[in-house]
């Protein structure tokens, strides 16, 4: 019998509902809204169907890719009101019962990618869902090992195809397209001149950084602004190799030894005074109403 498994980033989740739900402010002063929309959502995710639960979390913001770049992401700048979530969130889905990996000195995303290639080793796996729309996670997408992308908001799973469609490359590219582009989000610029579009262009036809011409004769496609891409490609491949590098995920870090470890069977004795803490009786009784229910 097959089962899919459903890798969440916690992270995305927290600040997804600390933006998308109103603040909850407990008697003892303690921002939790964001945690109370993330355990609503797993609920919901079991409510759904879900069996085998993975979530990934970032306890620190900073990472290694921090060294590689000065200009890499910080947790500067987020607000402190979700900033204080962060351990709360981590505490909260232990307790209801979900297998939570905290990372530190790699990302959640990482994490997810590691998980997701993990799990889809198992024959029992029917597909690894990974549960963000975040782009750095499109690298993962495999249709022969059953690995998609699964954006909960709408609805959609995205395989190769998806991919494909949504971003000019394959999922391989990805990386190597990110290298081209930059990430505004993650902090890296990437090469003055090249965009998504001409980025993917040149990827549809060379796959990787390192197989593109040094000269734009050398081309066999024709791209706006060849001359200059090129130029500046020959001039900058280092920058554009290390922007690669920091876009490529690290499918080593620490998860889990077997997918069973990922079941999920109840939430922990903790459960209620958690559930206490964050005003969500309701959610911890409907969790073990869930349990109850198989």
């Amino acid at each position: 019998m097959t089962f899919d498994v459903h890798l969440v980033d916690g992270t995305y989740e927290l600040f997804r509902y600390f933006f998308a739900r109103p603040s909850h402010v407990t008697a003892r002063g303690e921002e939790v809204g964001a945690v109370r929309g993330v355990l609503s959502s797993m609920l919901m995710l079991l409510d759904d169907g879900a069996t085998h639960i993975g979530i990934a979390t970032d306890h620190v913001i900073e990472s290694f890719r921090n060294d590689l770049w000065p200009g890499y992401k910080t947790g500067e700048g987020i607000e402190p009101a979700i900033k204080a979530q962060f351990p709360l969130l981590e505490e909260v889905m232990e307790a209801a019962g979900f297998t939570v990996w905290p990372m530190v000195e790699v990302e959640a995303d990482d994490a997810l990618g590691a998980a997701a290639v993990k799990a889809a080793a198992d024959d029992r796996v029917g597909t690894a869902l990974i549960c963000t729309p975040d782009k750095d996670l499109a690298q993962c997408v495999a249709d022969d090992r059953g690995i998609v992308q699964f954006d909960r908001r709408k609805g959609v799973r995205y395989a190769e195809a998806g991919v494909r469609e949504k971003f000019g490359v394959e999922p391989a590219s990805m990386p190597d397209s990110l290298g081209l582009v930059g990430d505004t989000a993650d902090g890296f610029p990437g090469l003055p001149g090249w965009g998504a579009r001409s980025a993917a262009a040149v990827l549809a036809r060379y796959g990787h950084i390192e197989n593109i011409p040094t000269a734009p004769g050398q081309w066999d496609i024709t791209v706006r602004g060849a001359a200059k891409l090129a130029a500046t490609l020959e001039s900058q491949r280092e920058e554009a190799l290390l922007f690669r590098r920091i876009a490529t995920l690290e499918f080593d870090a620490p998860v889990f030894d077997d997918v069973d470890e990922l079941r999920w069977t109840g939430p922990t004795a903790a459960i209620d005074e958690v559930c206490a803490r964050i005003d969500a009786t309701d959610l911890g009784s409907r969790l073990r109403a869930r349990a109850s229910a198989g």
